[in-house]
Parts: C-alpha cells; structure tokens; sequence
C-alpha cells in the first residue's frame, strides 16, 4: 500500500509535520458526501410531513445550514456524529494514523459549529442540531422537531 502527502490545505491544520495517507483513505474520504446525505433527507421529508416550509440553498446564512426558514427565522444543521464530535457517541471515533491532524480538524469543526450557531442566534434565528445518531432513529427524529416546530409556533 503507497501513501500519498496531504494536501496542503489540511497540513496547515498541524505545522510543518509531513502527513501521509494511503491512496485507500484518500479515495474513501473523497466520497463523503457534504450535502443531500440519508439524514439529511430524513430530516427534510419529517420537517415537510409537519409543513415546515423551508430552504437548502442556504449557503448566505453563517454556517450553511441544511434547512432554513429566513421569515421565520429558523435554521437545521444535520451534523455527521464523526465530523462534528457528537459527545459520548460511539460514531464519534478518531483515527489512528496522523493523530494530531485528526484532533486539529476536529477541534476546528467543533469551534466553527459554535461560532456558526452564536452568529445565527445573533441575527435572531432559531437553532436546532440534529446528529446522525438521532436522525437513524425515526421516533427520536419525531420527538425532536415536534418540539422544535412548538417553539416556532407551528400547529
């Protein structure tokens, strides 16, 4: 098995320490999906059976949603347990291999989240996190936007 450099970009995250990946990690990586992912689409057909207008071409909000209501002032994020650290979650595990890149990237995807979510909140939005782990599970997914759709004084 080769290994391959980082690209330069992700080898900012750690300094001057060179990182290598397999050509298998790489490609494998390459084809997780940003947008329009299962959960995703989960938490879109729950939000429509509950009539929640929303968009997904949210990319001048801080932060990108993946659903947003601008006149009702409501944004979704559907965070990946992995990506984005869902604490105590076992999905939220970290690599062996350029372990100290791995917790720069993740320690970085948890700051921007809090600083994305404080940013919305300042512009007087709503905020709700839905992590993969709930979203698998239909009647934890229910629970959770029949109260966030309360709030938001939805019947």
């Amino acid at each position: 098995m080769r290994s391959v450099a980082f690209k330069r970009v992700e080898r900012a995250l750690v300094g001057r320490i060179r990182l290598f990946t397999t050509a298998d990690s790489s490609a494998r990586m390459a084809l997780v999906r940003q947008h329009g992912t299962n959960p995703e689409l989960l938490v879109r057909a729950a939000c429509t059976d509950l009539r929640m207008r929303y968009t997904t071409r949210n990319r001048d909000l801080p932060g990108s949603p993946d659903l947003a209501n601008r006149a009702r002032a409501w944004a979704i994020f559907v965070h990946g347990c992995y990506w984005h650290r869902h604490g105590g979650c076992v999905k939220a595990s970290s690599p062996k291999s350029n372990a100290q890149f791995w917790t720069a990237k993740f320690e970085r995807n948890v700051e921007r989240d809090r600083a994305t979510r404080a940013a919305l909140v300042r512009r007087g939005y709503r905020v709700l996190t839905l992590w993969q782990c709930e979203v698998e599970s239909t009647k934890t997914l229910a629970k959770r936007l029949r109260l966030f759709a309360r709030v938001l004084g939805y019947s």
